[in-house]
């Protein structure tokens, strides 16, 4: 080693000099209440690193993680607070969000665990609620329990606490009546049991039933229903350290602080529990901004999300580089961060693979997920800037590019490289990239775009050219074509392309914007116009009026008075499980949306005409959500899209680009007339997928034929008799606006599923309209 050594090897070397913490037992702890953020990974990490580098000393070392999946409910994060009555619970005992067959603790422990085990995070994982429920903290509970005043001297001595009511004891108990753990107080213990009451206003998040019991403490392997008692968490901490035998263990510097709960752990090692105190890791903040982050708050980005953004062996090193006494603060929206977190982990790999500076080759080994690679001094590392750069300038090849700077062909694994780092650019270049770094396709509502009557128009002409377009320099001569037909000053059309494409004044020529956006996207945002334009544009619409096929109820009408509905009818379909051509044409969609977000579908308009219709119908958005938002949410989630079949698949492509719904039925299962209108007290639809009726409300809006409802809740969800099926020979179509979605926007979207489906699945078009 060098005269400086890197962090974790001098850790990892003063812990074996002293000679005090064999056998060696690394651990670490997390809470699962909520996603992590990525603050939450410096612990893990830390000890991940400290881990490996004693490993490479030589020594044998344990290395586990618990998961403190006994801790109730203390708090939700917003999008988390219809799970407000589990408030008070254990973890492992609390109801998982969206309605998961499993509990809220495993739900966001299995999430982290895959976190974890994909930044190579090779420790045990083990569960508090396990351990507890087998038995294995039963001596540590009669230790505290027996020790309840000098427990309490500890903590007045060290924190400076008031010392707490008589017969305070230190435990909680699961409440035999409502079965929350956090409002129980424990007051009396009398060797055997303990007597409790749950609190009504013990604390502030959650309400006890005021429910008095007696239970024991300790596991009852005969009672399976039986719950043992839980300890405190200052308390708890060093217990887990006893139970386990666990001898290296740090936490963030404020447990660290003076009189903190570190200085209360170690008194009770030495009073209560009789072990040595682990070696401590007190490490610091990871900060985005300047702020911390918290699960519970919502706040900061989410650990789940780091290797979307950043690959596996680069986000380890974020935390890896960084000295575990030294803040980590990063802030990558808006700033060229990540750019030059890259430049820093390429310093370093270039150490390793040359055999310069050990301490930036030691940083580069331990971030790696796997075995270390075979040193390569000649390998060719393209950088990660210039692909950033080279991916937004049209006819730029890549592959090409870089054998060019590189003056070679590129071998097997530096083609690798660049198709990896290729794939984050994009991220950041949609995501994070200063404004004035990147050309974006714009996300954003129009409520904030001023344009003139003319100026919208020649965008809805431009949507027409645009579709057809092929050839950027036969765009662009359409383009002044259309500019000049109108009689419009070029600076003014240039300026509502821009203003509405990319969200700036300015920008490249309309025949790089061609290549670059697919284009689905890019029509959409030109024919996305705001409220103030629909009745203007509604009298372009062709109506329909076809009674023997379908009406909208006049409730309807006059609840919704802009309500209009598309219909068509396709006879003599070929529907396919699949088709090459629909694959590619997703796909190539699924790249344009590459970086949406889920906080960004709620700023789409027709989203929030769909939620706001929800909250009338008086169904919650957030368990029960509009097919557009659902099938845009799988995206942002990195879910992908379902394959269904041809038809489904290629309307879902139009629900996606205009966020408007749209429903496909088999026609010959329509018993026509049909009808939208308020479903009927006690109806009952049979939901594709589910095997029991659902019942409908009165206050939602439903798709009805004679037989009976074919969808409910507007778009929500279908019914299994009408589904569309590879034996479905005609096709019914219903297309869905409603408040803020005007009826251009529904023929515009009908007229494009319906073109759709005609091409991936055949069949004669009968009639196509829309109904206001």
């Amino acid at each position: 080693m060098g005269v400086y050594m890197f962090w974790a090897d001098a850790v990892a070397q003063k812990i074996v000099e002293t000679g005090k913490f064999v056998p060696y037992h690394v651990d670490d702890m997390f809470t699962p209440s909520g996603f992590a953020h990525i603050g939450s990974l410096r612990g893990p990490l830390v000890h991940d690193i400290v881990y490996r580098a004693l490993l490479d000393r030589g020594v044998d070392v344990t290395f586990t993680f618990v998961l403190n999946d006994f801790d109730p409910v203390d708090g939700l994060p917003p999008e988390l607070m219809s799970l407000s009555s589990e408030l008070g619970k254990p973890l492992r005992l609390a109801r998982a969000p969206d309605n998961a067959e499993t509990t809220f603790a495993e739900y966001f422990t299995n999430d982290f665990k895959k976190v974890l085990t994909s930044l190579g995070v090779s420790a045990t994982f083990l569960s508090s609620w396990d351990m507890y429920h087998a038995g294995k903290f039963d001596v540590v509970i009669r230790e505290a329990l027996d020790h309840a005043d000098l427990i309490q001297d500890i903590y007045q001595r060290v924190s400076g606490s008031k010392k707490r009511e008589k017969g305070w004891l230190p435990l909680q108990v699961v409440c035999e009546n409502c079965g929350r753990l956090g409002t129980t107080r424990v007051h009396g213990w009398d060797g055997t049991t303990v007597s409790y009451t749950c609190e009504p206003d013990m604390v502030s998040w959650a309400k006890g039933c005021g429910y008095n019991g007696k239970t024991s403490p300790f596991t009852d392997s005969g009672d399976p229903k039986h719950h043992p008692g839980k300890l405190p968490w200052k308390v708890d901490w060093p217990a887990h350290w006893k139970v386990m035998g666990v001898t290296i263990e740090g936490a963030g510097k404020d447990h660290s602080s003076a009189g903190g709960s570190r200085d209360i752990a170690r008194e009770l090692c030495r009073e209560v529990f009789h072990i040595p105190e682990p070696y401590n890791l007190p490490y610091e903040f990871f900060l985005i901004g300047g702020k911390k982050m918290s699960s519970s708050k919502g706040l900061g980005l989410k650990a789940r999300d780091l290797t979307k953004v950043l690959p596996a062996p680069v986000g380890k090193f974020l935390f890896t580089r960084t000295d575990y006494r030294q803040a980590i603060e990063i802030d990558p929206t808006g700033t060229m961060a990540i750019p030059d977190l890259f430049d820093e982990y390429d310093r370093c790999w270039t150490a390793y693979h040359t055999d310069g500076d050990e301490n930036l080759s030691r940083a580069f080994l331990l971030s790696q997920i796997h075995e270390p690679p075979a040193k390569n001094p000649e390998m060719f590392l393209p950088r990660f800037r210039d692909i950033a750069n080279y991916i937004q300038l049209p006819n730029v090849d890549l592959l090409q590019k870089f054998e060019c700077v590189k003056g070679l062909r590129l071998t097997e694994a530096e083609v690798r490289c660049l198709g990896e780092r290729e794939t984050y650019a994009r991220v950041w270049v949609s995501r994070f990239a200063p404004d004035d770094y990147k050309y974006q396709l714009s996300v954003k509502p129009y409520e904030n775009l001023s344009l003139s009557d003319i100026q919208w128009d020649f965008l809805r002409k431009l949507a027409v050219v645009w579709k057809y377009a092929e050839d950027p320099e036969k765009l662009q001569s359409e383009l002044f074509r259309l500019v000049k037909e109108m009689h419009l000053d070029p600076k003014l059309a240039f300026e509502a392309l821009y203003c509405s494409v990319l969200d700036k004044p300015y920008g490249p020529r309309a025949g790089w914007l061609l290549r670059k956006f697919p284009k689905d996207a890019v029509i959409g945002r030109l024919t996305l116009a705001p409220k103030i334009q629909v009745t203007v544009r509604e009298k372009n619409v062709h109506g329909i009026h076809k009674p023997d096929y379908f009406v909208i109820d006049p409730k309807v009408k006059e609840r919704y008075p802009t309500v209009s509905i598309g219909i068509a009818l396709i006879r003599g379909v070929r529907i396919a499980p699949s088709d090459r051509g629909l694959e590619e044409e997703k796909k190539k969609f699924l790249n344009g949306l590459a970086g949406l977000t889920t906080e960004e579908l709620g700023k789409y308009p027709e989203i929030i005409s769909y939620r706001k219709l929800y909250r009338d119908m008086g169904i919650d958005w957030h368990s029960r959500r509009p097919s557009p938002e659902a099938l845009l949410r799988r995206v942002a989630l990195g879910k992908g899209l379902y394959t269904v079949n041809t038809c489904v698949d290629a309307y879902n492509l139009v629900v996606m680009s205009h966020r408007v719904s749209i429903g496909a039925f088999n026609a010959d299962m329509v018993q026509f007339p049909a009808v939208l209108r308020y479903a009927g007290a006690g109806d009952e639809i049979l939901l594709l997928g589910d095997t029991e009726p659902t019942a409908y409300k009165a206050t939602e809006l439903a798709y009805y034929d004679r037989v009976g409802g074919y969808n409910i809740d507007f778009n929500y969800r279908d019914a299994k008799r009408t589904m569309v099926t590879e034996d479905t020979k005609d096709i019914w179509i219903n297309v869905d606006g409603i408040l803020d979605i005007a009826p251009d926007m529904v023929e515009h979207s009908l007229n494009e599923s319906v073109q759709n489906i005609l091409r991936y699945c055949g069949g004669t078009l009968d009639f196509t309209g829309v109904v206001t």
